[in-house]
């Protein structure tokens, strides 16, 4: 997807980024989770006009949506937070590293917590993922490339034409399991670069019975997405 274009506003108090996209068959309109940020999609050649009308015609819409939406989830000291799906309490602590004691996460005293949980949640991430993509891809027989995290919106993992694999660190605050499953998803998408009944039944073969794993992501990945690691 190219970069942001403009913003506009619908109903005079929604802010909408509009960005463009050369692969775009038809105009999106999708409500961030996390935040209630808006963004419409446009194919190259559609007028900025016609966008904005056309998510003035879905004001209503944005607005259940957005109010439906969880409030934004600070992590600091005190908070539950899901670590591996289950609920940990961040706790100050004397020690110079995070780590987990029970259902206690351990936080350096005097640190900013989210800063520092964020930090602690991509390692465990990296390694996670490294370890499940390392399994696949040998059962697979297709070696990739390389992996990367991000702190993604609108997928929690991708893979390129040239074996490069991208995950969302988030991840690390899902079940294993689900983990487990989106590592398997975009190995399997280093033979099938589509989701054709072909991609599919491969990642039958890699993670059988997955079916439970991806239909956690739909209901609940949206509550990883709503916390907030800035403080």
């Amino acid at each position: 997807m190219g970069a942001e274009q403009a913003s506009i506003m619908v109903d005079g108090d929604i802010p909408v980024a509009v960005k463009r996209s050369g692969r775009a068959r038809r105009m999106t309109l999708r409500v961030v989770r996390a935040g209630g940020g808006v963004v419409l999609t446009l194919p190259e050649r559609v007028p900025l006009a016609e966008g904005r009308a056309f998510a003035q015609s879905r004001a209503e819409w944005l607005r259940r949506m957005r109010e439906s939406l969880p409030e934004v989830a600070v992590v600091r000291h005190g908070a539950l937070l899901p670590v591996a799906g289950l609920a940990v309490t961040v706790t100050p602590s004397q020690g110079r590293l995070v780590r987990l004691d029970g259902l206690r996460l351990l936080v350096p005293e005097g640190r900013p917590a989210g800063v520092v949980v964020a930090a602690w949640l991509k390692q465990r991430a990296r390694t996670e993922l490294a370890a499940a993509c390392d399994c696949y891809a040998s059962r697979l027989g297709r070696p990739f490339a390389a992996l990367s995290l991000r702190d993604t919106r609108s997928r929690w993992g991708s893979c390129t034409h040239d074996g490069r694999l991208m995950f969302s660190w988030r991840l690390a605050m899902a079940p294993p399991e689900v983990l487990d499953y989106v590592a398997a998803h975009e190995v399997a998408h280093l033979r099938h670069m589509d989701h054709s009944a072909a991609f599919w039944a491969c990642c039958e073969r890699l993670k059988p019975g997955y079916a439970p794993q991806r239909r956690w992501l739909r209901e609940h990945g949206h509550e990883l997405q709503a916390w907030d690691f800035t403080a």
